[in-house]
């Protein structure tokens, strides 16, 4: 059973531990990235030596201005603590030999599985990366330019550039006191938000094709195969921005985006507007998220993908009917 901690505790277990090992999950975006970057640095200013970061996919070059210290055994993990990681179906098979004894999670989704031996778990933040931004904080660590780039990065991230609902005015007020402490806003935004590479691009063109709209057109969806995405050379992490594409057409719910993985099964990414619950249509096929942004994956072919995840959407939408 799953113990949750408060602040003082989980400020309290950091402080204790040696050998920290940070997880991220599988696919990074910039919120465990920028969070178990964030975190990393924070212990390191407090004299914590053997700590490091691990992902079972490679780290993307737009984030190396965070300079992760990626762990490849330089020491032996004494404490486990999952960032951002909602299930431990999300770490991926390739760290499989740490994710099975996670001490700690540190996470903002409401669906997390309680898989850790202790978690933190605030729902409400708009970010795992403003759960960091307290508890560093809340350690005596004073922000500096790398420690600000970095929590600033999964904030912006995990709230469209301060776009979608989940950002709050705290949203704001931390942001500010980040760009106060030096994070580089105006590089930042150019670097995460303006910038695609000619793969992204490609790539886009090849999931529009795919369009289809369903339900009255209240849903749009589109997909990849693994042929046409490695056709492109397109990274991993641009794929995930690609997921914005349908909801953004007018009068679109719910945009749906399929992408098949190397296995073979399909990863799926449900965007909604208000009053239409993605995490509920995820859940109910394995997966989970947030009320507007949720995912899950299914085996199979694309058909029987597509099938069982256009039931989910059509129940969600009679609902809101």
């Amino acid at each position: 059973m799953t113990d949750t901690l408060d602040l003082n505790g989980l400020c309290s277990r950091l402080l204790k531990a040696e050998g920290i090992l940070l997880l991220c999950h599988k696919n990074p975006d910039g919120d465990t990235l920028g969070s178990a970057a964030a975190l990393y640095w924070a212990l390191k200013k407090l004299g914590k030596q053997r700590v490091a970061v691990l992902c079972a996919d490679l780290i993307p070059a737009r984030y190396d201005y965070m300079a992760i210290e990626r762990f490849s055994g330089q020491f032996e993990p004494g404490y486990i603590v999952a960032i951002d990681v909602a299930s431990i179906q999300l770490f991926g098979d390739a760290i499989s030999q740490y994710t099975q004894r996670v001490d700690l999670c540190i996470d903002h989704h409401a669906s997390n599985s309680g898989y850790a031996d202790e978690l933190y778990l605030d729902p409400s933040a708009a970010a795992t990366a403003e759960i960091i931004y307290e508890l560093v904080c809340k350690m005596g660590v004073e922000l500096d330019e790398r420690l600000a780039d970095c929590l600033y990065t999964g904030i912006s991230t995990d709230t469209g550039c301060f776009q979608f609902s989940n950002t709050t005015a705290r949203t704001h007020e931390i942001a500010a006191r980040l760009i106060e402490a030096g994070a580089r806003m105006g590089e930042l935004n150019t670097i995460l938000f303006e910038t695609k590479s000619r793969a992204r691009l490609a790539i886009e063109s090849i999931a529009l094709s795919h369009l289809e709209y369903h339900f009255d057109d209240r849903c749009a969806l589109i997909y990849m195969t693994r042929e046409q995405i490695e056709s492109t050379g397109v990274e991993a992490s641009d794929l995930e921005g690609v997921t914005s594409l349908p909801r953004q057409i007018e009068g679109v719910q719910v945009g749906v985006t399929l992408r098949q993985q190397p296995s073979g099964s399909y990863k799926i990414s449900v965007r909604t507007l208000p009053g239409v619950n993605a995490c509920a249509i995820c859940t109910r096929l394995g997966g989970g998220g947030h009320a507007m942004a949720a995912g899950c994956e299914l085996m199979g072919g694309l058909d029987n993908a597509k099938q069982a995840i256009l039931a989910e959407v059509e129940r969600e939408l009679c609902k809101e009917s």
